[in-house]
């Protein structure tokens, strides 16, 4: 497996008819999420780990864990409809690579998620229509693993430093890219708007 198949076995999972705009759900492309899951397996990072994924929308990051050699995959999501899409697709890819693979689906707010993981990648709200949704997500994941990839608007910097020097874990901006927010309302102006934001790997020092 390499990044290029990879890519290609998730651009086969289907996304979400129309996102819900309070929840703030941003598909990630399959290219970008690719490129994302290539850099935690090139750090070691899912091989043989447990593996999280924090608002898993369609469930893109942990199946992606999961092809590349992940232990076993954690969803989780407050919408209903998401897991029930992560589900449909990790049967999909199951049935492709002929593979049964260890996973969990958590329907719940994230407030309440509890099992104890060695990594976390998410691509979380941008805080937008909930303030200080993203400090809620990378909260529970330095609650709950030692290592966190992390997608957020290039502006948290400060932020993202401050957060993790408060419990202890470094930080690290590993990549900075546009991340494309597709049309889904009618009053939209733009087809495509892109967000410049910045991919943080962040690990536990204590």
């Amino acid at each position: 497996m390499n990044k290029k198949e990879l890519s290609f076995l998730l651009s086969k999972l289907s996304t979400f008819d129309e996102s819900k705009i309070k929840l703030e759900q941003y598909q990630t492309e399959a290219e970008i999420a690719a490129s994302i899951l290539w850099m935690a397996y090139m750090n070691g990072d899912i091989v043989k780990k447990k593996i999280a994924d924090f608002g898993c929308g369609n469930g893109i990051f942990g199946i992606g864990s999961l092809i590349l050699g992940a232990k076993k995959t954690c969803f989780a999501d407050l919408d209903k409809e998401a897991i029930e899409l992560a589900k449909e697709n990790l049967a999909l890819i199951e049935e492709i690579l002929n593979n049964k693979f260890d996973s969990e689906f958590f329907n719940l707010d994230l407030k309440d998620f509890e099992k104890r993981v060695d990594v976390v990648i998410q691509n979380p709200p941008f805080g937008v229509k909930k303030e200080h949704a993203d400090k809620e997500f990378l909260g529970k994941a330095m609650e709950k693993s030692n290592v966190i990839y992390s997608i957020h608007k290039i502006e948290s910097l400060n932020f993202i430093e401050k957060l993790a020097k408060d419990n202890d874990f470094s930080q690290k901006l590993i990549w900075e890219f546009d991340f494309p927010l597709k049309k889904i309302k009618s009053y939209h102006k733009k087809k495509v708007y892109n967000v410049e934001v910045g991919l943080w790997r962040l690990e536990n020092e204590r």
